[in-house]
């Protein structure tokens, strides 16, 4: 299925939700109320289960439920906004993806040390496709901060950018097709190996660079 078929799919109430969205913290919150402003459906799950995520679903619109990590995981099109540290425990004991879209939104660092990961010559996304066996791993969503994913993507006259890479030319045009339909212009950085670097924080040139694309 199609971002299109699922757009349309959420707009007639019809089906099951095709996105899914492990973490729940800043990143994830903030996509999670983009979907949800979108009409758009989504799974979003935590550490601490869905009634931990009540409150958090019950402002972002009839779109958005709380689930499992493992119902988030069976969807589609699964974010993933996991702290650095967290991620094995957040990722460990799934089955395999089979081919399905792995949005890479996570950074190998965090508060409140803010103290860069050893990655030992990999990027942050080499690292994560290794622990979802079977996805098309897409690095994007991680270059801006959390306040301004969550804010209008129409700005200055035009539309804020968010950049992608990834090694599988259909699951890019997914998630490009995603980005467009929440209002951002995106824009493919090629390969993980040529993108992910560009975009990874720390160390990345274009890390929390607000670049808006005039249409």
């Amino acid at each position: 299925m199609t971002i299109r078929d699922r757009v349309e799919t959420s707009k007639a109430g019809a089906g099951q939700p095709g996105i899914g969205i492990i973490g729940a913290g800043a990143i994830g919150s903030a996509i999670a109320g983009m979907l949800g402003r979108h009409g758009l459906a989504a799974t979003l799950a935590n550490s601490r289960g869905p009634a931990s995520l009540a409150e958090i679903v019950a402002a972002m619109g009839p779109s958005i439920t709380a689930g499992t990590r493992e119902e988030a995981a069976a969807k589609d099109i699964v974010f993933v906004a996991v702290n650095w540290s967290k991620l094995p425990a957040a990722l460990s004991g799934l089955p395999d993806f089979s081919g399905r879209i792995v949005i890479d939104a996570n950074n190998p660092i965090e508060a409140p040390l803010f103290k860069p990961a050893e990655l030992n010559g990999r990027t942050s996304s080499e690292i994560v496709a290794g622990m979802v066996p079977g996805a098309r791993v897409v690095k994007a969503f991680n270059h801006l901060f959390a306040s301004l994913l969550a804010s209008d993507p129409r700005t200055e006259g035009g539309r804020r950018v968010l950049l992608y890479s990834g090694d599988d030319a259909e699951a890019k045009a997914e998630v490009g097709a995603l980005i467009d339909r929440l209002g951002f212009c995106g824009i493919d950085l090629g390969p993980l190996a040529v993108g992910a670097p560009l975009t990874q924080f720390p160390g990345g040139p274009l890390v929390g660079v607000n670049l808006v694309k005039f249409d």
